[in-house]
């Protein structure tokens, strides 16, 4: 078994400080939305409700889950809190399981997509830039050869901190001067990466929702001109999310779907918030996999996301 292939004490560490915020919080609402109950009655599944909504899992989501307690409660029988976050955790567990295909074990590509070409998306400010320097880390790490590309080419301020990022990794940033045409950019990238027969691409884009049409537009020009250099590109398209924003992060999963095939998540900052529940309401509503996951500042503290960890962190075990 290889190095990546396991999820290690210090990864399960991480991903338990991480989500501690959101864990003590939804703990602490629940011990007060069943206190004194002997049984779940609808008062209990009223004050539930209210849970997992302020907790920003989402209506949707959230009447999913009641429903589906609401039928284990007919059967089966609880006397404590203990009890009840079992139940939590098993269907909300199940939840994910419906809406992912298999976790994603450890930063790895498939081996018949050389280079393999991630272009990310999202809104400026949700950590995207970071998150790519990231990536490039974690599959460096790996024992593959990264090339970015700075094709937010609309802020002087994205490409230099992608610069910054690919100087920090020891990975060759793709770059034009300020205003360039960004498909101009992923095209040079590509075509860079190609003839040093890199293992992975991961093109940076703009990060503007006010024109949707604008954004459409722009993303599919980026994908057309990196297909004339790879045919398939891009084999993923990574939207990265704010989670400390809870419900604006559904909103901004909404827009960039209506614009443009995403096919992967990066759900970040979650270790600064108790809006740890939207990384479960996302997943549910748009089913599009959480690939990736952030919990800090540092080059690790990216992780690839797995359901069961997840939901242990958050509630604990049986």
């Amino acid at each position: 078994m290889g190095f990546f292939n396991f999820f290690s004490k210090e990864k399960k560490e991480t991903l338990d400080k991480g989500l501690s915020k959101t864990k003590e919080s939804v703990f602490g609402k629940i011990a007060r939305a069943i206190a004194g109950k002997t049984k779940v009655d609808d008062e209990v599944l009223d004050n539930l409700e209210e849970v997992l909504i302020t907790s920003d899992v989402g209506v949707e989501t959230t009447l999913k889950i009641i429903e589906r307690i609401e039928k284990r409660a007919a059967n089966d029988k609880y006397i404590n809190t203990e009890e009840l976050n079992n139940i939590l955790r098993e269907e909300i567990e199940a939840l994910l399981m419906e809406n992912h295909s298999a976790d994603v074990e450890d930063f790895d590509t498939p081996k018949d997509k050389k280079p393999y070409v991630i272009m990310v998306v999202g809104v400026n400010g949700v950590g995207k830039t970071t998150t790519i320097g990231k990536l490039a880390h974690q599959f460096k790490l790996a024992g593959k050869s990264v090339y970015l590309g700075a094709a937010d080419t609309f802020r002087a301020a994205a490409v230099e901190q992608l610069v910054i990022w690919g100087e920090r990794v020891g990975v060759p940033v793709i770059k034009q001067k300020m205003g360039a045409d960004p498909a101009s950019v992923a095209f040079d990238t590509l075509s860079s990466a190609v003839a040093n027969n890199a293992d992975v691409v991961i093109i940076d884009t703009a990060g503007r929702l006010h024109n949707k049409l604008g954004l459409m537009n722009e993303l599919t020009k980026i994908k057309n001109v990196m297909q004339k250099v790879v045919p398939d590109a891009p084999n993923e398209v990574l939207l990265v999310l704010d989670g400390s924003t809870g419900q604006n992060a559904f909103e901004q999963a909404k827009q960039f779907t209506l614009a443009t095939e995403v096919t992967a998540l990066a759900i970040t900052k979650l270790d600064g918030t108790a809006k740890g529940g939207v990384v479960i309401g996302i997943s549910d509503q748009f089913k599009i996999p959480v690939k990736y996951i952030g919990l800090g500042e540092g080059m690790e503290d990216l992780q690839v996301f797995r359901r069961k960890e997840f939901v242990e962190s958050l509630f604990g075990s049986e």
